[in-house]
This record gives structure tokens, C-alpha cells and sequence, in this order.
């Protein structure tokens, strides 16, 4: 029973930003941006909208044409996709501007850039949805999104371990886009 009751109070913990998210969805929301993702020879693949709430992002992706299983995907430092011939090298490290080691999972960290992974099915169609209270497009929770440099969303070959640095084993960059403000 008092596994049970444990259990059941930390996921209702888990649903907290998302309600306070959900809420802002009936009225007015915060900033909002787009982010085309391009692949490594420098096509449209698909989209990610990210919406700014009052205790963080919500992050929505959704892409064809991924090679098939579990990939990662981070929030990178730079807001540049230019280099997909030489593998998205030009989004710089992940999202930190507070040091912290990168993963989910790792006791010194996560880093702002991290995110939960996502599956692309076998006819590589993706859709996905994320929520980060470590980061938000104007900076009012946690790293700002929309700073100077910008920011990119980057999809890895692998699955991220959550752990391991400095990307959690997820492997070579595959996709990538520039995350630039609505209008």
C-alpha cells in the first residue's frame, strides 16, 4: 500500500508542469517558435514547435523520413544547422549556462539541453512531445532558448543513456534545426 501511495504521488508530481502547461493552452501563451529540422544532406524532414508556459516548454516534433528506433534529441548552444555535410558540428555543446554535467539521470546534472528520448517508427515517421522546466524561450524559467547565438534542436543516431558524457552515447548528428522565434 505504501508503495503504491508513493508511486501514485510521484506521478502526480510528474503532472503538475503539464497541467500548469495545459492551462495556459486555454488562454494566452507565452513566446512561441518554430524550427525547421533538416537532415544530413540538408532537407526538410519535418518541424518542432516549442510554446513557452508559465514553468518551462513544451517542445513538439514531428518528422519523416528518421531512420527507424530510438534517437536522442538536445537543445545545442548555437542556432546554426549550415554544416550538415559535416554533421551539424556548428550547433556547438548542449544548452549549460550553468556548467552542469550532461544527462537525466546523472546526479550533477541534467544540463539545460536535455531531453527525454523519442522512436521513430519503421516507415520513419516521428511525433513526439516533450516538456523542459530547464529552459524557455525569453529566459523567465531556466536558460534562455532565444539568446544572442540562438539555439538548435539536434537529433542523434542513437538513444541517449541519460549518463554517460558529454552526449549519453547517442552517436553521430542526424538532424538538426535552427530554433527562431514566431510571428
Amino acid at each position: 500500500m505504501k508503495r503504491q501511495l508513493t508511486a501514485f504521488a510521484a506521478s502526480a508530481l510528474l503532472a503538475v508542469p503539464m497541467l500548469a502547461v495545459h492551462a495556459a493552452g486555454h488562454g494566452d501563451h507565452g513566446p512561441r517558435a518554430m524550427a525547421d529540422i533538416l537532415d544530413a544532406s540538408g532537407e526538410s524532414i519535418g518541424e518542432a514547435q516549442l510554446i513557452q508556459g508559465p514553468t518551462g516548454t513544451v517542445i513538439r516534433l514531428e518528422l519523416r523520413g528518421l531512420p527507424a528506433g530510438p534517437k536522442a534529441i538536445h537543445i545545442h548552444g548555437t542556432g546554426t544547422c549550415e554544416d550538415h555535410d559535416h554533421g551539424f558540428q556548428a550547433s556547438g555543446g548542449h544548452l549549460n549556462p550553468d556548467g552542469k554535467q550532461h544527462g537525466l539521470l546523472n546526479p550533477e546534472g541534467p544540463d539545460a539541453g536535455d531531453l527525454p528520448n523519442f522512436y521513430v517508427h519503421e516507415d520513419g515517421y516521428a511525433w513526439a512531445e516533450f516538456f523542459t522546466p530547464m529552459a524557455s524561450l525569453d529566459g523567465a524559467v531556466g536558460a534562455r532558448i532565444l539568446d544572442d547565438d540562438g539555439a538548435a534542436l539536434v537529433i542523434h543516431e542513437n538513444p541517449d543513456d541519460h549518463e554517460t558524457q558529454p552526449i549519453g552515447g547517442a552517436g553521430a548528428r542526424i538532424a538538426c534545426g535552427v530554433i527562431e522565434a514566431a510571428h
